[in-house]
């Protein structure tokens, strides 16, 4: 029998609000139960100063002291969440790192997630596993998305076809069709483009529950325009970059404050009904911060034609999901199972990823293996 590790999944996503952090108790396939967590927003001057770097990024050198320095204070954030569970939850035994995305770029075989795994180790005593999509992009994946996994093994006992929309700063499905075959790719646009623009004219972070958009009015001809990007002509899978479509804030310019909002909204939305799927969902269950959005769901309700509902419907907690996920990734990148495969990231074949950090460790726990089951194979040396 696989040992169950109890682990602490760590996220920040695109929308540059904060982290979130997770507890499950978990195999890597199955997930036994789940923990406490949190959401602990960033400072504004924090956020500001990371979006900056996420507008520089295809530019920085990596010793670029801002980088640096903002690399620093996004992981001290990730310590003091992961420190606020272990003081509910003691008997953490791992932490699943994800970092903070800054540049996602896999068509020149580059993805770079910021984030100090061995300053989060030896601030917390624990082992780290991070750098999740580096292998997959290297072997000609697209290094995204990678939640499918979680979602697969959550909807165990769900018949297909069923999607799992994520809509976070970017958006991304997960389809299981009848067969239980995992098809994935990110959609287009998720929360991104309102965020910023609702930012610009309200200076507020986000459109909350859709009050901008939902006074305003879809214009169709600049919708057709934005649509009209080659990514959406691509085969899945595929993924993107946050700001893939930043010239769209520029495009809708030209709109009222509301109507630009219920235009972006409307882009994310159309995305979504034109992703290519090998089948049609039956039912379609969304996470992600965009289910908190009226218009986006009911925009989406009526879009695709079939049931819509936020994955709370189903017992989970759409808030930490993807924080609960890395937890999931980080015990199979512990076992050497696969994190990538060709119908999730379009990689050669299904492979393994992530790297263990070790630094806060002496010396590094019996229980902690580099492939194969957790009891069985050589131990990771520091």
């Amino acid at each position: 029998m696989t040992r169950m590790l109890n682990v602490i999944g760590l996220m920040s996503g695109t929308s540059l609000d904060g982290v979130d952090a997770a507890v499950i108790r978990t195999d890597g396939e199955r997930i036994d139960a789940f923990g406490p967590d949190i959401s602990l927003p960033y400072p504004a001057p924090l956020r500001q100063r990371a979006r900056r770097i996420l507008d520089r990024a295809p530019d920085l050198p990596p010793d670029d002291l801002e980088l640096g320095a903002v690399e620093h204070a996004l992981t001290l954030h990730h310590v003091d969440a992961v420190r606020r569970l272990q003081a509910v939850a003691p008997d953490i035994d791992l932490i699943g790192f994800h970092g903070q995305t800054i540049l996602h770029a896999p068509d020149r075989h580059r993805t770079w997630q910021i984030g100090d795994a061995a300053l989060l180790s030896r601030a917390t005593g624990l082992a780290v596993i991070h750098d999740f999509r580096s292998a997959d992009v290297a072997a000609g994946g697209e290094g995204a998305p990678l939640v499918p996994w979680f979602h697969a093994a959550l909807l165990h006992d769900v018949t297909g076809p069923v999607a799992v929309l994520n809509i976070g700063g970017v958006a991304n499905i997960t389809l299981i069709d009848a067969d239980r075959t995992i098809h994935a790719c990110d959609t287009g646009p998720g929360n991104a483009l309102l965020d910023d623009w609702a930012l610009r004219h309200t200076g507020t972070a986000c459109d909350v529950d859709g009050k901008l958009a939902a006074m305003g009015t879809v214009n169709h001809a600049l919708l057709e325009q934005m649509l009209a990007d080659p990514y959406f002509a691509r085969p899945a899978p595929k993924s993107l970059d946050r700001q893939t479509f930043a010239t769209a804030l520029e495009r809708v310019s030209v709109c009222t404050p509301a109507d630009g909002a219920a235009t972006l909204a409307a882009f994310t939305v159309e995305a979504v009904r034109r992703t290519p799927l090998p089948v049609r969902p039956m039912r379609w269950y969304v996470c992600g911060g965009g289910r908190h959005n009226p218009v986006l769901m009911h925009g989406l309700r009526v879009a695709l034609g079939v049931p819509v509902e936020p994955v709370d419907q189903l017992g989970w907690n759409g808030d930490a999901l993807e924080a609960q996920c890395f937890a999931f990734l980080a015990v199979r990148s512990l076992r050497g199972l696969p994190l990538s495969a060709p119908t999730v990231t379009g990689g050669p074949h299904a492979l393994s990823g992530g790297r263990l950090t070790c630094a806060g460790l002496m010396p590094v726990p019996s229980w902690i293996w580099k492939a194969g089951s957790i009891e069985q194979a050589t131990p990771v040396r520091r």
